[in-house]
């Protein structure tokens, strides 16, 4: 168990953020693929890693990798796993399957012939017994890629996935990914301006995703030091290792080094934030307020402001806390499904775990293999004919035109000194708000591809005057 080889998989943009904080969490240098990680490392670091990783979105052991040319191929490459030194037949397992460009006629026959493989192997090896397979709340999970013509076998070890820490219970509309918060974070660099005492404020906060990662990164609390994992089921698994992993964790939990400030204009936001910044062990830590962002004054001299203005729905615009903020929400919610649309072109698009391509109009070629005598699958969708660009459409209108600009001019008067970093799919928006960026990291929201925009405020400073012919974007820069 020292000689394992890990994969890491993270939004699209995010690999090299990953790549660092991989290389401070174990000491190990690992090589960047696009949407993920991968790296030489042993069980305890793999187990760090579920502990300590805020970008990551699983930690996956590469069990199997072989050339195939037919389901049968698949089948042995599946046969060839030491299954039985990971898990026992009295457990629970569940088969997903990703291609791009396979020559298989039905991945769902794929998945199939993969989960014969290892039902027959325990069969083998345990007089006739074997796990049952359970789709929805399965011990173990399986995760199997296919390309032209190689197969990669994987076992998870994380479980539910590793955005989910375990403190977010109340949420609002359309809610941020912890593990994109974080990016937003360590792209800006207040992961490590945070150890000089810089402010970070949230003027958006909704239930306060941003604020709170932030506020764990100040008090140093590891992202699932309040969660369960996969591998805690597996054979390997030894409780007293766990333990010490989860003591040094707590040990090294400090005041917060930099204060953290959220507001949002709805009351009923702010008071999901607090709770979930109680569960989150950091309610000492962060301070939350209610007050539209076109009138909040700044927390501090100057710091690092951190937006994700809500895309794909309306804004309030100079909205009353506690009033037209949940008011403009109620109505949001219904009018998200219109609202919320996305369109595709033939450029770039989103890609999967695996770092490939995903077409979520012909779907996302992903199965799940259940038991062979009574087969159940996850709707197959693939990912290899069609690609396409998602992109949310601008369902702003007049709001969104009058709220930027506005919201540019709050921050010209009342922010100098402070850096913004605004995440949005709108590749427009700093002309809208008439500033120029400094900085534009790509990201992925999910399936919408997105910038974060860096804005270094200065009084009075301006991309140029109303009217004015913007300057043009500048060209789009790795984190």
């Amino acid at each position: 168990m020292n000689q394992l080889q890990l994969f890491l998989p993270c939004a699209a943009g995010v690999e090299a953020l990953l790549a660092t904080e991989v290389q401070r969490v174990t000491g190990i240098q690992g090589k960047a693929w696009r949407a993920g990680v991968q790296l030489q490392a042993s069980w305890r670091d793999a187990l760090q890693l579920n502990l300590h990783s805020r970008l990551a979105q699983r930690v996956l052991i590469e069990l199997q990798h072989n050339q195939y040319r037919s389901e049968q191929d698949l089948y042995n490459a599946a046969a060839n796993v030491a299954w039985e030194i990971w898990f026992t037949p009295r457990q629970t397992f569940k088969i997903e399957i990703t291609a791009q460009h396979s020559p298989l006629q039905s991945l769902n026959f794929a998945a199939l012939k993969i989960k014969d493989a290892v039902a027959d192997r325990f069969r083998a090896k345990f007089d006739d017994v074997r796990p049952s397979v359970d789709t929805r709340w399965p011990d173990v999970r399986i995760y199997v890629h296919l390309t032209t013509d190689t197969v990669t076998i994987y076992i998870d070890t994380s479980g539910e996935p590793l955005f989910k820490r375990g403190w977010r219970e109340d949420k609002g509309d359309a809610p941020l990914k912890e593990t994109l918060a974080a990016a937003m974070i360590a792209a800006s660099g207040w992961d490590q301006l945070c150890k000089e005492g810089v402010p970070l404020y949230d003027p958006c906060c909704g239930s306060g995703t941003i604020a709170i990662e932030a506020a764990q990164i100040a008090c140093n609390i590891a992202p699932g030091i309040n969660r369960r994992f996969a591998f805690q089921k597996y054979l390997p698994f030894q409780g007293h290792v766990w333990d010490g992993l989860l003591d040094q964790a707590e040990a090294a939990i400090t005041e917060p080094t930099a204060p953290v400030f959220g507001s949002d204009v709805s009351f009923r936001m702010v008071d999901f934030a607090e709770r979930n910044a109680e569960r989150a062990g950091v309610a000492n830590a962060v301070e939350f307020r209610g007050g539209d962002a076109l009138q909040r004054m700044p927390p501090a001299p100057s710091g690092v402001m951190l937006v994700n203005p809500p895309y794909g729905e309306r804004i309030d615009v100079a909205g009353v806390a506690g009033i037209t903020g949940v008011q403009g929400r109620d109505q949001r919610r219904q009018q998200g499904q219109a609202e919320g649309r996305v369109q595709q072109d033939h450029r770039n698009q989103p890609i999967d775990e695996f770092g490939q391509p995903l077409n979520r109009d012909a779907g996302d070629n992903r199965n799940s293999g259940d038991t062979r005598e009574e087969p159940a699958f996850e709707t197959a969708r693939d990912r290899s004919a069609n690609p396409g660009r998602e992109q949310a459409q601008n369902a702003w209108g007049e709001e969104a035109t009058d709220f930027f600009p506005q919201l540019a001019a709050h921050w010209k008067k009342n922010y100098a000194g402070w850096t913004a970093h605004v995440l949005t799919p709108d590749l427009k928006l700093p002309g809208k708000m008439r500033l120029k960026e400094s900085r534009r990291v790509p990201m992925w929201n999910g399936p919408i591809e997105c910038r974060l925009f860096r804005f270094d405020m200065v009084a009075g400073s301006a991309r140029g005057k109303p009217g004015a012919s913007p300057a043009a974007p500048q060209t789009d820069q790795k984190p």
